[in-house]
This record gives structure tokens, sequence and C-alpha cells, in this order.
């Protein structure tokens, strides 16, 4: 049997052909990456889940803990194997130079017509993509030029006039290892001119970010996201590479009498690689899905916290739950993967808050796409928590950013009519007040956090039907217990006289069920003492 090597790597010369059974390769270990912030669910920490969920029968049990803190069930027999398989589809060659950078910064500014952009100014645009930049290690800008065009979308974006001046520029300067296009997404052959015109690398948004995407994925599912990712670019480059390879000199485009080029086999590998990735992300994705399952089973309310990348969400977790261990990081995109953390609000019911990856403006579809099943946990939320920073000039492009993403998720209505706008950075801004049922906060200095979980309480009540309850229990019996076990305890008030407390709880709608399904607790609660609050329920 002949089995055919071929790199997967655009631009590489014709693989070797080997007779025989293909050898074993032995599994390459993964290099330590730090761990990232995870919910601490230990009974005792400051929003642990010890008798203060409203939810779930039993205690948590023994064992592994995934990503959002809940046990995991046995995993299958072919785990490894899923691993190993995942980690040969993650052995690839960076998009962008290994090394120190030094950028030419190109801005494109429509300063007319449709194409100029709202709410937004040329001075913010370049300062965010000024950030983007220095996100990445040992990357620095330069040099940074605004020049003025009809539209980007030309073939070479810019006027000629305007093109060869900004080419006499780049030519001079020396200094400049690679050119940073300000645009979403540049075409193969506009990249291949404008490399050809400068004499340096060209990259555009898409390729930056996608670079620091790959730089800061630390688990499996973001990496294969990443890798996911990165196919359409790999794809526009075996396309730039086939006059390369029909040139004179070259040889025959055919492989040993295949009938395949060199071209259809890269792309017949590219198309597998896509598959198998699509397939590992699907294991993932039902995996995530059973961990939902488990938690909704456990009735613990789950509160998403969405925003523009570098809004303050990780800072504004910590500060809910007191976890020491979260290490916010003040750069774009240091959150791609949705972490849990347990808190507690006012009334001692735990909520689970899930940290998710942020948003940017001019993000292509492609890139949002690849990170859509990590961003399922934010459908299946009962409160979605828009964080803005208010202290940027950009602050309402940066939520018409965020909205526009959340339409795209497909979220149910009543979870986007829902959503619970927060003004983080309101310490930055003097005297701010914000209009409309907003709270404003200083997650790093703790402001404005007490009115938040009040906000987020009573919100979180609305959204999952849970009722504010007085009940009078019998002292003797498990029933106490029960209470603690199935809702969340506010207050008990001890009747010695009656052998009996009135217990104030919230209760879910199930276990509200559950007490007086026969057999049950019935016989536990001797009656109603008062209802202090509650909602329709679900």
């Amino acid at each position: 049997m002949w089995a055919l090597r071929a790199a997967v790597r655009p631009g590489a010369w014709l693989p070797r052909v080997v007779r025989g059974r293909p050898a074993l390769r032995a599994a390459v270990p993964l290099l330590p990456c730090p761990e990232r912030a995870l919910a601490a669910f230990r009974p005792g920490d400051p929003g642990g889940l010890d008798g203060r969920g409203g939810g779930g029968r039993g205690p948590w049990a023994d064992g592994r803990r995934s990503r959002a803190g809940e046990e995991e069930e046995e995993e299958p027999e072919d785990a490894d194997e899923d691993e190993d398989e995942d980690e040969e589809l993650l052995r690839r060659d960076p998009l962008l130079p290994a090394g120190a950078q030094r950028v030419c910064l190109v801005h494109p500014e429509v300063k007319w017509g449709p194409g100029k952009p709202q709410l937004t100014r040329a001075e913010w645009q370049v300062a965010e993509a000024r950030a983007l930049v220095h996100t990445l290690d040992n990357w620095s800008v330069v040099e940074t030029m605004v020049v003025p065009t009809r539209t980007p979308d030309k073939k070479l974006v810019f006027g000629k006039g305007n093109l060869e001046q900004l080419t006499e520029r780049i030519r001079g300067s020396p200094e400049v290892t690679a050119v940073f296009l300000n645009v979403e997404r540049m075409s193969a052959p506009t990249q291949k001119e404008l490399e050809a015109a400068w004499g340096v690398p060209v990259f555009d948004r898409f390729t930056v970010v996608l670079h620091i995407f790959r730089c800061n994925a630390r688990t499996r599912e973001a990496r294969l996201q990443v890798a996911l990712a990165e196919l359409p670019v790999l794809r526009s480059s075996l396309r730039r590479d086939v006059a390369r390879l029909d040139g004179p000199g070259r040889g025959s485009r055919y492989i040993m009498g295949s009938g395949e080029s060199f071209v259809q086999v890269q792309q017949r590998l590219l198309k597998e690689k896509e598959m198998k990735i699509r397939r590992a992300l699907e294991r993932l994705r039902r995996k995530r899905q059973l961990l939902g399952r488990q938690r909704r089973r456990r009735e613990f309310p789950v509160v998403s916290l969405v925003g523009y990348t570098n809004c303050g969400k990780t800072t504004l977790v910590k500060a809910l739950t007191g976890d020491a261990d979260i290490q916010p990081r003040d750069q774009l995109f240091a959150t791609l993967d949705v972490t849990a953390h347990a808190g507690s609000l006012p009334s001692r019911m735990t909520v689970i808050y899930m940290d998710t990856i942020g948003f940017l403006s001019q993000l292509p579809h492609g890139l949002i796409e690849s990170f859509s099943a990590t961003l399922e946990d934010v459908a299946h939320s009962d409160l979605v928590v828009h964080v803005r920073d208010v202290s940027h000039p950009e602050t309402e492009l940066q939520k018409a950013s965020v909205l526009s993403t959340l339409r795209g998720l497909r979220l149910p209505a009543a979870l986007l009519d829902s959503v619970l706008e927060v003004h983080n950075k309101a310490d930055l801004v003097p005297g701010y007040s914000p209009a409309g049922p907003h709270v404003a906060v200083s997650a790093l200095l703790g402001h404005g956090l007490e009115e938040l979980k009040a906000r987020l309480e009573e919100a979180v009540l609305r959204a999952t039907g849970r009722r504010v309850l007085t009940l009078r229990v019998r002292l003797a019996g498990p029933q106490l217990s029960w209470l603690h076990e199935e809702a969340a305890v506010q207050d008990v008030h001890v009747i010695p006289e009656a052998g009996a407390a009135d217990v104030t709880v919230i209760m879910s709608h199930s276990a509200y069920g559950r007490m007086f399904r026969p057999h049950d607790v019935k016989s536990c609660v001797t009656g109603f003492v008062s209802r202090l609050s509650g909602s329709s329920t679900r």
C-alpha cells in the first residue's frame, strides 16, 4: 500500500512518497502553560456551595471537576486517542513570522461617502490598532501613517498618488520589517501586489487578531478553534502559490501519475484537516453540553458576562466572587475560553458567573463563527450582563459592536431583552452617573458592587421564577436540612414553644413542586407564614 505524506503548509515542496506502513509517531508532550483562572468550588470559600446553592440534591461529590467546577463523567476509553489526534491537528507553523517585528501601521481613512465610519474617528481606530500590535511579544510600532482613500475595497486600497508616496516612505525606512494595514481583510491579489511594492510582509487586521488568538489560546478547545479559523488564510496562501508552483523549472504539476496536482493534494489535505477539527470540536461541544445539563439539574442560576475586549469582565468576576486565584491581565483578548466561577448574592443564593471571550469591532465573521461553539454557554444563561468601559472614547461604538455580535449568536429574545448593562471604570470619568437603568461600578476599586449585586439578584429571581417564601417547619426531623439543600436559606427564626422555626428561603420552581410532592417532604412543612415576594413560575 502506498501512503502519501504531504505537508499542509502552502508553499511546501512535493512530499516524499513512502512505501510500507506509516511509522507510529510518539506523542509530543505539551509545553506547560499557565493555568487559567477556574472556579474554586470549595466548601467554606467565599461563594462556595456549602448549603447556599438554592438547588441540587446532595453535596458535591469528590472527583475531577470541569472548567465549570462540576463533576465530569468517566471519559470514554478512546479519550486519549482523541487527544493524540487533536494534538496532531494542532502541530502547525505560525501564520506570521517568528521573532520581533518593527511594524509600520498604515490606516486607510475614508473621509466622505457611504464608507465613512460612524461613532469613531481615525485616531481612535489607530490607537486600537497600535494596542493590537503591542499585545504581541516583541512587536512594536515604529511608524504610523494615516492615508486618505475613497474606499479601502480597491485592489490596491489607495489611489495612485497616495500609493506612490506611501511606497516611497516604506521603502525609505530600513527599520520597518512589516506593514500592518488596518483593514478587516485583504484579498490574496491585494496582499501579493502590496508586498511586491513595499518589499516587506503585509498583514491585515484579521491576520494580526488571529495571531493574538493563537498566542493566547491555552486550552485544547481554544487552540482547535484558532486552527479552524486559520484554514481560510491557508487556502488563500495556497492560491497565491499556484503561479509559483506552475512556473518554469518546477517540473510536473502532477504527483507520480496520480492525476492530482500538488495544489489539489494540498487542498484535499486542508479539507480533511477541517473535517477532523470540526469533529474534535463537536466532541468537546457535547461534553460541554453535558456539563451544562449537570449544572442546570443542580439549578444554579448562570450569569454570563459579555463585553468588548479589555473592558474589565475578568476583574469584575473577581470582585463579585472574591476569588483570589483569578488574575486579570491588562491586554486585548486575555480571555479566549469561557470560565465558570461561583459567587454569592445578598440573599446567599449561589450563582455561576461565566467569563467569556471579548468582542472586537471589524472582527471577521469567520473568526466569530470559529468561536461560536464556546459562546453557546451565553445562550443557555439565565441572565446576560453587558460590561462596558465607559472611560473609553469609543464606548458607544464598542456597545454597538457587542450588541451586533450578540444578535449574531441568535440568543433567545427574552434573554436579549433582559440584558443588564454595567458601566465599568466609572471612577475614571469624574462625576459619572449612568443614564437609564444601568449600574456604574469600578471593578478594580470595588465601587458600586453592592448595588450591582442587588440588581443581579432581582434580575435572577425574575428570570428563573424563584420565589422568596417564609415557611414554618418542625425542628424534629430532616426538614431544615432539606431546605438548606434545596433552597437558599436567608433567615431562621426558632419558636421553642411550638417546636418549629420560621425559615425564609429562596426556592426554585422545581424545588417548590417537590416540596408538595407525595412521599417527599409534604409532612415536613407545617404551613406558610407569609410570602414575601415571588414571580410567575415558568
